[in-house]
């Protein structure tokens, strides 16, 4: 129990250290912003600083900018990261995904999950989410914390098929958590396609 609580009080030690780097960089992002607008106002203000600021001097400035957001960016990912352990560690996490069944062109509307009984998530679709999943993309539409041990994941999809008509599906899948996160891949089929309507895949 301490070794876990030592753990924990240590990413908790290394995310306020992050998010102090973070908020260092985006003022020294702000103050090189500011020194580069002054500097391009004096550029067009003055003509014989104009003659002194190359525009290699400039150009190198907004190099910098680019530079420090590219490590805000970074600082921020790995925040995301710490924050993820910290919120779902590995021995609880378990996380579900989305997908559509390749080439299936459906129109998903909303999917509900519920876990051991319990509504978890429900997610209505936008139209370029839609399109994101029809390319073969993959939404990971739930990630929470349950017990080792046996647990039971519900599905439940509405949407459109041929001609606007409703289409509804509903399906039950059992999972074993252990130690190691557990991911869920929800598999999505329209009607007439030669795949399950709700398939799953540990």
């Amino acid at each position: 129990m301490s070794v876990t609580v030592c753990f924990t009080c240590k990413l908790k030690y290394q995310l306020v250290i992050k998010a102090k780097l973070l908020f260092w960089a985006l003022k020294m992002n702000r103050v090189l912003k500011n020194f580069l607008v002054g500097v391009m106002f004096a550029f067009l203000m003055n003509g014989s600083i104009a003659q002194e600021i190359s525009r290699e001097q400039i150009k190198g400035l907004d190099e910098q900018v680019q530079d420090i957001k590219k490590d805000v960016l970074g600082i921020s990912a790995e925040l995301t990261q710490l924050e993820e352990k910290l919120i779902y560690p590995s021995n609880t996490q378990v996380s579900v995904f989305v997908t559509l069944v390749k080439g299936d062109k459906f129109r998903l509307d909303a999917v509900k999950i519920k876990l051991d009984g319990k509504d978890v998530t429900h997610h209505i679709y936008s139209f370029k989410e839609l399109e994101a999943l029809q390319n073969g993309g993959v939404q990971r539409l739930y990630t929470g914390n349950v017990r080792a041990g046996e647990h039971t994941l519900d599905v439940a999809l509405a949407g459109k098929g041929s001609g606007n008509s409703d289409y509804r599906q509903n399906a039950s899948h059992k999972f074993t958590k252990t130690i190691e996160p557990k991911l869920i891949e929800v598999i999505l089929a329209g009607p007439g396609s030669n795949s399950k309507s709700i398939g799953f895949k540990d």
